[in-house]
């Protein structure tokens, strides 16, 4: 039987699923970009050459910068046989020619399927006196296979904890700030935040130098910044962890395993987008500074809600499909539903199997009126939108295709955009976020008005 006849047989079975054009990215991808978000460390991918130049392509044209992910290239006889050799060697490469202070160790399908014992070759590394001295490993166990970039992301920051928090001596002012996979200019907004409530922070990761820096006269091959490693150690001393995603609640985080191993009390809460996510962020962070609010955040959320009072009458009742990563989903759902934009179809590639009941915890006035998809694909969405007649899209640049068969404009927020400069400079976090979000949503609805209008409204 030839291979089109089998592959015609089993689509017509009714349980066959094939994923077309998926809403996720591989989990090995997020990994590399959270180990880039360290100060001076490399990602480095066991597998083959082929998964870190995709990677690679996904990053540099999102952050528009350059991005080296080493790899251990497995070719045939390491992929029979195993590929420690070409793990050793590959770490005593880019020992040589970067000098990194860090090395995370993502596997990837290929070497997770043959059932490589990672943990066992890099501790017979480590134990060679020949490589003392050398990088920290970190490990870290992201077939693509199981999850998603968001999921891989996750588990590289719980691998660097666990590897290094171990410093327990407490530090006043002290937090751990675990944001998940935020733009550049959020995590400088974060720092900033935390900063105003007289807070000091261990962001991790902190990728808003190394993935967005200066223009420089010579190439670094590891730019500078990123969360240093002494402060990494130091987690385990802080006075509490913040960590955002309603998503992850029910999996094992750099925040749980932090107050799981040494008691420091664990904040998990909604990624603060909009007002009311905001509002409970800022109010996490009066209770553990023991300070009111800044006059300067309590002025932007004012100008905020004059904005949403000024605009809503353009916004009221208007229909929007989110899609991407699942808590940007459900935080950009709670923004939509608290300025009068019904959010009509949720969906992520994401499995967690909390996103439906993270969109309805977000949307309580909104009961019944928002479909939640979870391990869907754009084939999916596309079908489902043209049935839910929405007036705009908001998500990725992966949804272009999509918002143009609707004929909607795509508002591009998350990751990755490839097709428009600056996606790693959107604010979406806190209220001077939600304001560049409401501007944006407005703006486009308004020229959509215009540019479809046979009378060519001038004032709008």
């Amino acid at each position: 039987m030839s291979t089109i006849q089998t592959i015609s047989q089993r689509s017509q079975l009714p349980n066959f699923v094939a994923t077309r054009n998926a809403c996720k990215l591989c989990a090995p991808l997020g990994a590399s970009i959270a180990v880039r978000g360290i100060e001076g460390a490399l990602p480095f991918l066991h597998g083959s050459q082929g998964c870190a130049t995709y990677m690679r392509r996904y990053i540099i044209s999102h952050f528009r910068e350059p991005m080296d992910i080493a790899a251990s290239s497995f070719n045939e006889a390491s992929t029979i046989f195993g590929g420690g050799e070409c793990l050793y060697q590959g770490i005593r490469n880019v020992t040589s020619q970067y000098h990194p202070a860090l090395i995370g160790i993502a596997t990837t399908c290929l070497s997770e399927t043959i059932g490589e014992d990672v943990a066992q070759l890099l501790g017979r590394y480590e134990a060679d006196p020949e490589n003392a001295g050398g990088p920290v490993l970190v490990h870290m166990s992201t077939p693509s296979y199981s999850g998603t970039h968001m999921d891989g992301f996750h588990a590289a920051v719980l691998a660097v904890v666990e590897k290094l928090g171990v410093q327990q001596e407490a530090i006043k002012g002290r937090i751990n700030l675990f944001p998940g996979m935020v733009s550049a200019s959020d995590l400088r907004y974060l720092k900033e935040i935390v900063a105003d409530f007289a807070l000091t922070a261990v962001l991790l990761p902190d990728y808003s130098d190394t993935l967005d820096g200066q223009a420089l006269d010579t190439y670094n091959k590891i730019p500078a910044g990123g969360t240093p490693i002494a402060a990494i150690r130091s987690t385990a001393g802080a006075m509490a962890s913040v960590e955002f995603g309603r998503t992850i609640l029910h999996r094992k985080t750099a925040a749980s395993f932090l107050k799981a191993e040494f008691g420091i009390p664990a904040h998990r809460m909604g990624t603060p987008i909009g007002v009311r996510e905001t509002d409970a962020f800022f109010h996490l962070l009066e209770i553990v500074s023991g300070r009111a609010t800044p006059e300067k955040h309590q002025s932007e959320r004012g100008r905020l809600i004059d904005a949403y009072v000024d605009g809503h009458k353009y916004v009221y009742g208007k229909r929007a499909v989110v899609y991407g990563e699942e808590d940007m989903v459900v935080g950009l759902a709670a923004f939509l539903a608290e300025i009068g934009v019904i959010p009509v179809l949720c969906a992520s590639g994401g499995e967690s199997g909390l996103l439906a009941q993270s969109v309805a915890a977000v949307t309580p006035e909104l009961e019944g009126k928002i479909v939640v998809r979870e391990g869907t694909d754009f084939m999916s969405i596309a079908e489902e939108a043209q049935q839910l007649a929405p007036d705009f899209l908001i998500g990725s640049s992966k949804g272009q295709s999509v918002a143009r068969q609707l004929g909607v404009p795509l508002i591009r927020v998350g990751f990755p955009i490839h097709d428009r400069i600056g996606g790693q400079r959107i604010l979406h976090l806190g209220y001077r976020g939600a304001q560049q979000l409401f501007d944006h949503v407005v703006n486009t609805i308004l020229e959509c008005k215009q540019q479809d209008s046979t009378i060519g409204y001038s004032y709008m």
